[in-house]
């Protein structure tokens, strides 16, 4: 939180957020899934490596191993956090809301970020109004976490090496749209108020 604060009292105008982490998708998938109530077979994904089926069920019982771990702290999102994510989890989901609080707009990238999104909500409703998200990544948690979130991914590129990359792919796009809306002419009135007179 001390780290959005500083953010945003220098002037930052957007921040790009992603995660540099081996094994985060796993600690993702699990919040995702507790959240939204769902079978780890549906967030579990097969990373940007690309693991085989082995791999792949393996994944998928230590997230159903965590998500019972989950379930006796889903009212306490603190308690959730340290059950099944870890201090960078946490972390980044009090940067979130610090950035909420502070509205600073987010681009998020990749699935841990969209978990830790999540986990911020459940805190904040209205913190995603500050959130864009940078890039689809392809792990299924994401998707399921978007939807959640009513959030859609500026770009579709197939870019799964996460760490922050389909977020900076975003940024151009989202800064361009914020300089045509600046320069665009307010409207006094909507046409509805026109058509009145």
């Amino acid at each position: 939180m001390a780290i959005a604060d500083e953010e945003a009292d220098s002037g930052t105008d957007v921040v790009v957020l992603g995660d540099l982490s081996v094994g985060g998708t796993t600690a993702a998938a699990t919040l995702i899934a507790a959240l939204c109530g769902t079978d780890a077979s549906v967030v579990t994904g097969r990373g940007s490596t690309g693991i085989d089926d082995l791999a792949w069920m393996r994944k998928c019982a230590a997230i159903r191993d965590a998500l019972r771990r989950a379930r006796p702290v889903m009212g306490d999102q603190l308690e959730l956090l340290a059950a099944v994510g870890g201090a960078d989890l946490a972390a980044m989901t009090g940067f979130l809301l610090q950035c909420s609080a502070r509205r600073l707009p987010v681009i998020l990238d990749g699935v841990v970020t969209a978990a830790c999104a999540l986990v911020a909500q459940r805190a904040a409703f209205r913190s995603p109004d500050w959130w864009l998200a940078g890039q689809l990544s392809g792990e299924p948690a994401q998707t399921k976490a978007l939807d959640r979130l009513s959030l859609t991914p500026v770009l579709e590129h197939g870019v799964t090496v996460g760490e922050g990359t389909g977020a900076l792919l975003a940024l151009p796009l989202v800064q361009s749209a914020a300089a045509l809306v600046a320069e665009l002419p307010e409207r006094e009135r909507d046409d509805a108020a026109k058509a009145e007179d």
